[in-house]
């Protein structure tokens, strides 16, 4: 493989131990943005298919639109079907957990959290509302939430071929498999690998992956990483380059058309859409948008209707932020000719 997506290489070592197999089936626990650090995006591209749960609404929504063979359920995985508090980091949401204590300890990385109630459901369950009998790969990545995520996960009946299971205190690389590993020691699982920051189980009757394991951790340089590409649009070094290029240039061309309650949305883009813009986020916005454009008089006054919508609407309605887009497009709509 040429492209890493994983934190830790994991994509890449399992490449290799399902190497010459047909595509597989896995359970993605915890499993994050669809593509960046996630551990089972690159056995998606290779025709694999499972079932992801991500309790975090803004990424799981985006599995239907990247990875539509993959059925997305946003909830929390646990012994048992009910309710619990997730601690939603901001900023690192790889650190979100449902242990309080980890999520204050993500104060140290200057990030706070907040409570969200969401519904548990168990692992055993969801593969059986969902058909799936056969699982190639149990991942887990649940900051500390592991041995409840196994306690429903129905290994005596599921029997996931591997299960790759995150193994350090989230935010230091202290061990924490003590918590859940006698759940796979009883249920016929034995550690065959501990890479600095997975565990790697397989059933003890698995001979044919064990003789493929890895022997020691690749190199980092052997692959190129999805990170160190830069943002598409920017970096030609990214493999989608011009084809952000010219997404960009068209969606430049249609800012003028586009609906101010999208407009609003995309300026937002990146946190979480449930939550209203704060004081200090409307003031950013505000700045931003009239910052940027030359107006000769004085915006008129705000028309009654569908600009009362909200306060982001209200600043999308000035006369000042319409010219501002107007001149944007004007290079990529064949107002002005081309150089």
């Amino acid at each position: 493989m040429r492209l890493s997506y994983a934190q830790n290489l994991e994509d890449v070592h399992l490449a290799q131990l399902f190497a010459g197999e047909p595509p597989g089936t896995y359970v993605d626990v915890g499993a994050g943005h669809p593509v960046a650090d996630n551990v089972t995006f690159h056995l998606y591209l290779s025709g694999w298919r499972g079932l992801v749960i991500e309790p975090q609404a803004r990424w799981a929504e985006l599995y239907a639109g990247v990875r539509p063979r993959d059925v997305a359920v946003c909830a929390l995985a646990g012994a048992a079907p009910g309710e619990a508090e997730l601690f939603e980091v901001e900023r690192l949401h790889g650190l979100s957990t449902t242990v309080l204590e980890h999520a204050r300890g993500a104060a140290a990385f200057g990030a706070g959290y907040r409570p969200r109630r969401l519904p548990v459901l168990t692992v055993a369950g969801l593969c059986r509302r969902h058909g799936i009998a056969a699982v190639d790969l149990l991942k887990i990545d649940v900051e500390g939430a592991e041995a409840a995520v196994l306690e429903g996960a129905g290994l005596a009946d599921l029997r996931p071929r591997l299960v790759l299971v995150e193994a350090v205190t989230p935010g230091s690389l202290t061990p924490a498999h003590a918590a859940f590993e006698p759940l796979l020691d009883a249920a016929g699982y034995g550690c065959v690998w501990f890479d600095g920051l997975n565990r790697w189980y397989l059933r003890h009757e698995e001979t044919a992956l064990r003789a493929r394991l890895p022997r020691a951790k690749a190199d980092w340089g052997a692959v190129e990483h999805a990170w160190d590409h830069g943002p598409a649009a920017d970096s030609p070094r990214h493999p989608d380059h011009a084809l952000a290029r010219a997404l960009v240039r068209a969606f430049l061309a249609a800012l003028p058309r586009l609906d101010a309650a999208l407009l609003g949305r995309l300026l937002l883009a990146g946190r979480d859409p449930a939550e209203p813009p704060d004081a200090g986020e409307l003031e950013a916005l505000r700045a931003l948008l009239e910052g940027s454009a030359e107006f000769p008089g004085r915006d008129p006054p705000l028309p009654e209707g569908p600009t009362r919508a909200g306060p982001i609407a209200n600043l999308l309605a000035r006369d000042r932020v319409r010219a501002a887009l107007g001149r944007i497009a004007a290079h990529y709509d064949g107002g002005h000719l081309p150089e």
